[in-house]
């Protein structure tokens, strides 16, 4: 079981079982996590019971659950050195969450954008978790005292939330959570979509040559840059006023290691067509050892149920003590508590 230090700070992540994972979230998040692990006590989550505000087919839920594991590990996460587990096989989850529901104002939730944004997009499915949704993701944070938390834009709002229902909670009982700052990641530059580099690459784009998952074949890879958007002119430069030559730079450099400078002095005087080709091999090279490592993991069904299994133990140790002082605090009666 993984043992923490108590000289390092923790971190809490938690990623949703949805979709195919693209180079925008390798590059942006999973690359960055996985260094994370050698500074930090890590703690990664697969949020199943954030999924089911939408909708979902069991048994796909249960499918991606797991290829949500293995992806993460073939990107680099070890579960040897973080804590790594499927949200509902922690109770303590649900369990604060109630409490902290009882400490969140209706008009805070009210404010949330990605409710309205949600509700618009699912407007035959408005249920109440699609609407308390940020106070289970303040529960998973305040469950392990958690120092830092790795956020985009889209989560600022939710994390700060978690910060004034810690606050509230601790004023109202007694000081029993750490407020959580944001961890902002050392990231590549915003991976743009292939078939329109105005917009963030997307899973969710229906065109799918509009985005690479991490499991395209190495033919898929190379194809899908190779029809890439570009722009008018040849010059390999990137410009703020040619998105398309821009992004393919930002996508070279960063899965070759070298800088802007270095990719436009590279393939100074050459043309959009050797460029592309370039750019798809460096990145099939790169997803080609993750491919490889997430049909190893996913073909031993054995070590991924043990590392499951484990994680969730290890957590729920953390967990238990954090719910235990809670329940004690806000006045819930138990045999063995002291009184």
């Amino acid at each position: 079981m993984v043992q923490f230090s108590k000289d390092k700070k923790t971190i809490f992540s938690g990623a949703q079982p949805t979709g195919n994972l693209h180079i925008g979230n390798y590059l942006g998040a999973l690359r960055n996590w996985a260094l994370l692990q050698n500074d930090y006590n890590c703690i990664y989550c697969v949020v199943d019971m954030h999924a089911i505000t939408v909708r979902q087919v069991p048994a796909e839920l249960r499918k991606r659950s797991l290829e949500t594991l293995a992806r993460y590990m073939a990107c680099g996460i070890d579960p040897e050195k973080v804590i790594f587990f499927i949200q509902s096989h922690v109770p303590e989850h649900a369990q604060l969450s109630w409490v902290l529901n009882c400490s969140t104002m209706f008009g805070e939730l009210s404010r949330m954008t990605q409710f309205k944004d949600k509700t618009a997009r699912h407007a035959d499915n408005v249920n109440a978790g699609l609407f308390t949704y940020p106070v289970l993701m303040a529960a998973d944070i305040l469950l392990y005292n958690a120092d830092l938390v790795p956020v985009g834009d889209d989560q600022k709002q939710h994390l700060e939330l978690a910060r004034d229902v810690a606050g509230r909670f601790n004023a109202a009982y007694s000081p029993t959570f750490t407020l959580p700052e944001p961890y902002i990641l050392k990231t590549s530059s915003r991976i743009m979509s292939l078939t329109d580099p105005t917009k963030k690459m997307s899973k969710s784009d229906t065109n799918t040559q509009s985005w690479v998952s991490l499991l395209d074949t190495r033919d898929d890879i190379i194809k899908k840059f190779k029809r890439a958007v570009t722009d008018s002119g040849s010059e390999i430069r990137a410009d703020a006023e040619r998105p398309g030559i821009t992004n393919l730079i930002n996508i070279y450099s960063s899965f070759s290691g070298k800088s802007v400078e270095e990719t436009e002095k590279e393939f100074e005087g050459k043309g959009y067509g050797d460029f592309k080709a370039a750019v798809g091999e460096v990145c099939a090279d790169a997803l080609g050892k993750i491919r490889e490592n997430f049909d190893s993991f996913m073909n031993d069904r054995a070590q991924l149920d043990r590392i499951i299994t484990e994680g969730a133990q290890a957590a729920e140790a953390i967990a238990r003590k954090t719910i235990s002082k809670v329940y004690r605090k806000i006045g819930f009666y138990s045999p063995e508590a002291k009184k």
